[in-house]
């Protein structure tokens, strides 16, 4: 499986909201339409509701990937900035250059 440590990281952290009015709902109008159905209907209706749970998941982990990976690239490029920031204050040090505030240019 693609990206298996993130979604161990997604299994450790993410903690789903508890969303308990909507699945009361969802479960009131599950059972309404059991008893209004035949058995083949309720199948397709069970096999439309497990294939959503499917997408609401995939989302959710896709979604955390996709944030953690962002993640990972900021820091990668704010560490690579000040690295970068570092190596010029050495070398501009090294070669006797002194940084002037503006207070100091005006005395």
């Amino acid at each position: 499986m693609k990206n298996e440590l993130l979604k161990a990281l997604y299994d450790w952290f993410y903690t789903p909201p508890e969303l308990s009015e909507p699945r009361r709902e969802a479960e009131e109008c599950h059972r309404a339409l059991i008893e209004a159905l035949g058995k083949p209907e309720r199948r397709l209706v069970l096999q439309i509701i497990d294939a959503k749970d499917r997408i609401a998941e995939d989302t959710s982990i896709d979604s955390f990937i996709s944030g953690f990976e962002l993640a990972w690239r900021l820091f990668a490029e704010l560490n690579h900035y000040e690295n970068e920031r570092s190596v010029s204050c050495r070398m501009a040090k090294r070669s006797g250059v002194r940084f002037v505030s503006e207070k100091e240019k005006e005395k």
